[in-house]
């Protein structure tokens, strides 16, 4: 608080910080949903009558502590209503009994990493290891900034959990050969249908898992949930620059002058989505789609 001579002067900081970081995830609802709540927040300390530098400062971080508090309780919530998700949907495609053991495919990185701890996605599978009931977690590379083996295979490496990397590429014919039994990925953005945003080829692996059978869900808390937007249509993907593509620490290794397209997300339909987990329970496709006003409700 020393560099801010006055409440306002803190105030004006941390507004323009918010609304800096919610730039770098246009996608990400939740992003915007605790930027527009701490924002709130250092408005509300400074305009008390009296309110000191201090007073704000200390107002924002004991928000900003609570806010993970609440994210890391949605994390184990999630990560107990996944486990049982998976188990019964993979039972009901196998004679109504689940193997003592499943094998879980997952993208990008959803983990403790990424959140306030234990994980969204990778928390279901975190929580089935706690378990006993993980075989292996196969965790595709996700291209081209590689989360899923840069982060995720870290952290799975890191506690020990029963492991596969595999080339995104791969995904379905791994499926193919019977060794996948469920696949559970996280979320940027849902819309009111249960239509998904996430990291581009998501999309992609909801189709093969579709084709062989493999039930496929969305793991997210609800504050991912976009009610204001009916479907997948309306949501914004960010995309980025041609480097990410063409370059590999900083050495170029494509084709010189090649045009690029690079899309940051893609967005899954939820008719292929079986069903969407969150900190509430699971909302079940029902007929060819979800509806995440019901859930929430």
């Amino acid at each position: 608080a020393a560099a801010f001579p006055t409440a306002a002067a803190v105030r004006d900081f941390v507004v323009a910080c918010m609304n800096h970081l919610y730039t770098s995830r246009p996608t990400a609802v939740n992003l915007g949903e605790a930027c527009t709540r701490l924002k709130g927040t250092v408005e509300s300390a400074a305009a008390v009558p009296g309110a000191t530098a201090e007073h704000v400062k200390e107002a924002v971080i004991a928000d900003a502590e609570a806010y993970q508090r609440e994210d890391l309780a949605s994390c184990l919530a999630i990560g107990e209503n996944g486990a049982k998700a998976l188990c019964d949907a993979v039972a009901s495609r196998n004679g109504g009994m689940c193997p003592t053991q499943i094998r879980v495919m997952t993208i990008c990185n959803t983990g403790a990493l990424a959140t306030a701890g234990h994980g969204t996605a990778l928390g279901v599978v975190r929580t089935l290891h706690a378990s006993g009931k993980l075989a292996k977690c196969v965790a595709l590379e996700t291209r081209p900034w590689l989360q899923g083996a840069r982060l995720t295979a870290f952290e799975l490496a890191h506690e020990g959990m029963p492991r596969t990397l595999i080339a995104d590429s791969a995904a379905a014919f791994l499926m193919a050969r019977g060794e996948v039994d469920a696949c559970v990925v996280g979320a940027d953005r849902i819309a009111q249908n249960g239509d998904t945003a996430n990291k581009i080829g998501t999309y992609a692996l909801a189709i093969a898992a579709k084709r062989h059978g493999v039930p496929f869900f969305v793991a997210a808390p609800t504050t991912t949930v976009d009610l204001n937007i009916a479907s997948g249509k309306e949501i914004e993907i960010e995309e980025r620059g041609s480097e990410e593509l063409t370059h590999v620490r900083g050495t170029m290794v494509a084709a010189s002058n090649v045009p690029t397209w690079n899309p940051v997300f893609d967005v899954t339909p939820s008719d292929l989505i079986e069903g969407i987990i969150t900190d509430r329970g699971v909302g079940w496709n029902n007929g060819g789609g979800g509806d995440m006003k019901s859930l929430l409700s």
